[in-house]
């Protein structure tokens, strides 16, 4: 069964897909959750240790607070209050850390740091897995056991205003509540406005008794402009005035209340250098919790705060509250808190934490025994029930105090081992749907490498034995084998697994895919085998189409692109891996300097070659001034990519280890340097204009002109760049309009290079109008990223654009190279403009903003789009670049694109399952979830874009031979 080369890549990358989606349903494991379909009750709390006599009641202590107020300010670091600039930021609340009745630590958020994770983990005390980060889009309804399903069932009122994601995650809980989307990050006045506009009226009425209040307007600035932007100490300091209303409301009648009220100020994530979220850095991690009650003792100065777990939280509220803990929480009461209570009160909150926790343990570990919290939680429970009898008995000797004391640190101790010992065990893997996913992802990877001689080769044509394969005896037996492991696993497993529990005719179906692909794979590798004695005898016709002789540069080029994936198993070389391309570039641009001297200045007397036939006969038919001009400039070209390259990297620090630098993108953006912006803006839009116009139609060219115009409009109206024409006193929109109007010229430019395209596949076959209409679609792409990109990264749009021009003019096409080492030079070039643009592989590196440009509200589908685009512009752009470079070329062969997308095809599949193999191995927990988590996720995303990038190359190779006599 013969399949064009292009086909058969494109057609194994779309099943090489499915084969990393299916890996990633088992990679992200589910949250540890208690096996128990119910929650947790009053009535089935556990009685008070006694050693000897009857059981002692089991009864719940009396509340600490009656009314709490949550005031969480999205995005709030530790330094924000805690800092050298906290009495600047946020006055009053500094003052009442220092000297008022307050208790402040530090809470430490887990990964991922996004919002919706993190409310999770504050209701539900739970360490929600790394798949929350998806979720967060669109948030389903919380249904397990949380603090506020406890507080709703014991009877107590709550209001809620702010982020609209408490909406869903709790749809019916709220008595009141006003939501605000999340999402529309342009937003950061109204969408805090609208939840302070509710708190006069709310902070006189008496009839709630929790109150949550979710502001985003420091956390959109942070996305906007960043932490050390001019914008955020003015919203710190209205947030410090809210607490200021709320405080002097809520504690002023506090002699009149039976019991004490409590104000908590807290956010759910903190900040990183750039202003966006997710990843492990400190300054995300680390966010201020603030308790401030007249139940706490007065402070006498600044003290360092204490460094507590975010999920704590969960159990001190409850408990505070008279409510039972959450079932799946693995928090632990905070000790500080409930020194209020007599000494029985406080050792039984920790009784019934360690019990809370105790019973988790036995859900989640099966060798829970061996755990040194369980076993520390019996020798406290022991003896806190002596303590009860002596207690009972009427002692009131210091003995006696001593030895409460003892009892609540040994609670403690056993209370912080098992929160730790539940806290390793991040969730549970469905190691069967990932042996499966890398399996099947190995075999395509297999079958693609052992099919690249012939797809390489002159007829760019595949020969698949995939009839043989169905036909022959080890098919049907591999079927039998496979569902049989498959029932066995399925009725053994202690665990769900995803594939138990598709249907059988689809698992069959996926078994018999699998089974046909290991046939295959042998039938290829017996034939290559036996094909091996006849190339070593000369055979003329083999040898022409499988035997290659490998340049310099090809050695270069295969060496780098597989000592980057060998590099994947390092986790240093993960987090730094923008260092691995800005060195392969580097010694890239090296080795293409060697062959234009070679090319240039050799002996041109003694022609030993067609090419250099070629460049003798080009010399006498030319003028000298343009030999001599072409010749200088590719010679220039390669040390001037080399330039480019370097001002790029100190664009933006990247990575892991020097992310928190200064760098030109700093500079850039600060108030003072904001001319120097606006100029290099504008120079860079134009010289992008002249980049890209000269293979559009006039119409495009207009379009593209007054479209690059918006853009600087655009940035100007959100004030990113200076307003020539505006006057001072004249109010700017927020750019809604702008970037309209840019959208409508992106939509004109597309659908007219995409009428062109389509003329040429219907109505005519000029090929002209073919290579126009790509053109003038690479121009669309080209026009939304650069209203897309910031204004400190339109110099890295300018510079690839710059760098394709000169490569293409005078190394590509004059050097001759071929369709393998264009697509892997693409290849390289847009891997490392990924990280130009200041992207890494920590998923805080994310620029969300980017996704409301032109909305004035929440729509999901074209932020994600807009958001994705701008985030992997790079490699995009490179590849959409190299489909209309192989396709224009009319000196090359039909198939030269199925060249191009073969090899495009075995650069994403080798390091995709190269990582997918490594983390099956590995999956050690500290690593998966700062590092390979997103990297895994990334790599998924460049193996979607490629799948589409190689169809549009099926679909331009059908063309090119259609139109080829």
């Amino acid at each position: 069964m013969k399949v064009r080369s292009s086909a058969f890549a494109s057609f194994v990358l779309i099943f090489e897909v499915l084969g990393v989606a299916l890996f990633l349903r088992g990679f992200f494991p589910l949250p540890v959750k208690s096996s128990l379909s119910t929650k947790s009750r009053l009535e089935d709390l556990p009685v008070e240790p006694l050693s000897g006599g009857s059981p002692n009641s089991s009864h719940m202590p009396q509340p600490l607070f009656k009314r709490v107020v949550i005031m969480l300010i999205d995005g709030l670091r530790e330094d924000f209050v805690f800092g050298t600039n906290g009495r600047m930021n946020m006055p009053y609340t500094r003052n009442l850390v220092e000297k008022g009745s307050t208790l402040s630590f530090v809470a430490k958020a887990r990964i991922p740091t996004v919002t919706m994770p993190r409310i999770k983990a504050i209701t539900t005390g739970s360490i929600p897995g790394f798949i929350d980060v998806v979720i967060n889009l669109n948030s389903p309804a919380l249904l397990e056991d949380s603090l506020l399903w406890q507080a709703k069932t014991a009877g107590k009122k709550m209001i809620f205003y702010g982020d609209d994601t408490w909406v869903r995650l709790f749809p019916k809980h709220f008595m009141e509540y006003d939501g605000t989307t999340s999402f529309f990050v342009s937003d950061y006045t109204e969408v805090d406005n609208n939840v302070t506009r509710h708190l006069d009226s709310t902070l006189k009425r008496d009839d709630w008794d929790i109150l949550i209040l979710h502001y985003l307007g420091l956390d959109h600035i942070g996305h906007i402009s960043g932490p050390h932007s001019s914008l955020i100490q003015p919203k710190l300091l209205e947030m410090d005035n809210i607490l200021t209303k709320i405080h002097n409301a809520l504690f002023s009648k506090v002699a009149e209340e039976s019991l004490p009220n409590l104000l908590i100020l807290c956010g759910d994530h903190g900040m990183s250098e750039t202003g966006s979220h997710g990843g492990s850095s400190e300054p995300e991690v680390n966010t201020p919790l603030v308790l401030i009650s007249p139940a706490f003792k007065k402070k006498v100065g600044m003290e360092k705060p204490a460094d507590v777990e975010q999920v704590d939280l969960t159990p001190t509220l409850a408990l505070s509250l008279g409510l039972p803990i959450s079932q799946n929480s693995v928090g632990r009461v905070i000790p500080s808190v409930l020194e209020g209570a007599s000494l029985r009160d406080q050792l039984r909150f920790l009784h019934l934490n360690g019990h809370q926790l105790n019973c988790l343990l036995k859900d989640s570990i099966p060798d829970y025994e061996k755990e040194s919290g369980f076993e520390q939680f019996r020798v406290a429970e022991k003896a806190h029930g002596n303590w009860m009898k002596r207690y009972l008995e009427g002692n009131t000797s210091e003995v006696l105090t001593n030895m409460g004391k003892k009892v609540w640190k040994q609670y403690l101790d056993a209370l912080a081992a098992m929160s730790s010992a539940l806290s390793k065990q991040m969730g549970k893997y469905d190691l069967y749907s990932m042996i499966a996913g890398m399996i099947f992802v190995f075999q395509l990877l297999l079958i693609l490498l052992l099919a690249m001689p012939e797809a390489l080769s002159g007829s760019a044509v595949v020969d698949l034995p995939l009839v043989s394969a169905l036909l022959s005896l080890p098919f049907y037996l591999l079927c039998l084998l496979l569902a049989s492991v498959h029932v066995l696993v399925c009725t053994s497993a202690e665990s769900s697994c995803y594939l138990c529990s598709l249907s059988w005719g689809l698992v069959f179906t996926a078994i018999a895919f699998s089974s046909a692909m290991s046939c295959l794979l042998l039938a290829m590798m017996s034939r290559r085998l036996s094909s091996a004695p006849h190339l070593h005898g000369k055979s003329p016709s083999l040898i022409s189409s499988s035997d290659w002789s490998l340049s310099e540069l090809d050695v270069l080029l295969l060496a780098g692109t597989a000592g980057h994936t060998v590099t994947l198993a390092a986790t240093s070389f993960v987090e730094e891996e923008h260092q691995t391309w800005y060195f392969l570039l580097s010694t890239l641009c090296l080795a293409v300097f060697q062959d234009v001297c070679r090319k240039y200045f050799r002996e041109k007397s003694n022609p030993k070659s067609e090419e250099e036939e070629e460049l003798v006969l080009t010399y006498k038919d030319s003028p000298k001034e343009e030999i001599y001009s072409e010749k200088w400039l590719a010679l220039v070209t390669p040390p001037f990519v080399l330039l480019c390259c370097r001002l790029l990297r100190s664009l933006n620090q990247t990575g892991v280890q020097w992310v928190h630098l200064r760098d030109l993108g700093h500079w850039l953006n600060s108030s003072e340097h904001k001319v120097v912006l606006s100029l290099l803006s504008a120079f860079c839009l134009v010289l992008i204009y002249f980049l890209i116009q000269r293979r559009c139609s006039l119409v495009s060219k207009v379009a593209l002109a007054l479209g690059l115009l918006g853009v600087y409009n655009y940035r100007a109206a959100v004030s990113n760049v200076s307003f020539p024409w505006h006057h001072s006193g004249r109010n700017i929109s927020k750019g809604t309009n702008e970037a309209r109007f840019v959208y409508v010229f992106i939509l004109g430019i597309l659908f007219t290079g995409t009428k062109d395209l389509l003329r040429s596949q219907i109505i005519t076959t000029d090929a002209k109008l073919k290579n126009r209409g790509l053109w003038e679609i690479f121009s669309g792409l080209v026009l939304l990223v650069s209203l897309l990109f910031r204004p400190h990264n339109l110099p890295v749009l300018c510079c690839s654009l710059l760098i394709q021009t000169l490569m293409t003019q005078f190394i590509w096409k004059k050097l001759h190279y071929d369709a393998a080492q264009t697509t892997i030079m693409h290849y390289w070039f847009g891997q490392a403009f990924f990280y130009f643009q200041g992207n890494s592989n920590n998923i805080s590196t994310i620029d969300i903003s980017v996704g409301f440009v032109g909305l004035d509200n929440y729509v999901e589908a074209p932020a994600i789009f807009l958001t994705a685009l701008s985030t992997y512009a790079g490699p995009l752009l490179w590849a959409c670049h190299l489909v209309c470079y192989l396709s224009s070329e009319s000196n090359r062969s039909p198939v030269a694109v199925g060249h191009g997308c073969y090899c495009l095809a075995l650069l994403r599949s080798v390091p995709t399952a190269a990582y997918i193999v490594l983390v099956t191995v590995l999956r050690y927990h500290l690593f998966i979830w700062s590092v390979f988590s997103p990297k895994l996720l990334y790599e998924a995303m460049h193996l979607l874009l490629t799948t589409a990038i190689c169809l549009i190359f099926y679909t331009v190779e059908q063309s090119h031979t259609s139109t080829t006599p």
